[in-house]
């Protein structure tokens, strides 16, 4: 069976718990690594620091990245990830609570696969983290796999 790898950046530790327990419940990711800030993503992306035994030819399948993020935000984290030819590829979503119009438009103009505003409603969270999860992870076909 495929490994199927996603980045979750995710600063709130009650959304990443959330998104953690609906991928693994309906056994939709085998492996999800969360980091809580831009800076962290970028140095696991890019197998840098703590993540430099990482082997950047094999990136992970899908990046869930929030938006407000310390250090680096998560605007400024996909426009490096989308500047890179080794990273460029990887499907990004960015899962946030923002639904601001310049949020939204920036994402895509730097080049995010697709934006989805996190439900403020519980169950709904959870829908919405499993149907793009299930969407991305086994629907989708990506150049990555």
């Amino acid at each position: 069976m495929e490994r199927v790898e996603v980045l979750l950046v995710e600063d709130d530790p009650n959304d990443a718990d959330l998104v953690l327990h609906v991928l693994r419940k309906n056994n939709i990711a085998n492996e999800v690594h969360v980091v809580e800030d831009g800076k962290e993503a970028l140095d696991f992306l890019f197998c840098r620091g703590d993540y430099s035994d990482r082997d950047i030819t094999h990136p992970p399948k899908l990046v869930l990245l929030d938006l407000k993020l310390p250090h680096v935000q998560g605007h400024d984290v996909l426009k490096q990830v989308r500047e890179n030819e080794k990273t460029r590829s990887i499907p990004v979503v960015i899962l946030t609570s923002s639904g601001l119009d310049y949020d939204i438009t920036k994402g895509y103009k730097l080049g995010v696969n697709s934006y989805v505003q996190k439900p403020v409603d519980f169950d709904e969270f959870q829908k919405a983290v499993e149907l793009l999860g299930r969407y991305w992870l086994t629907l989708n076909k990506t150049s990555i796999e």
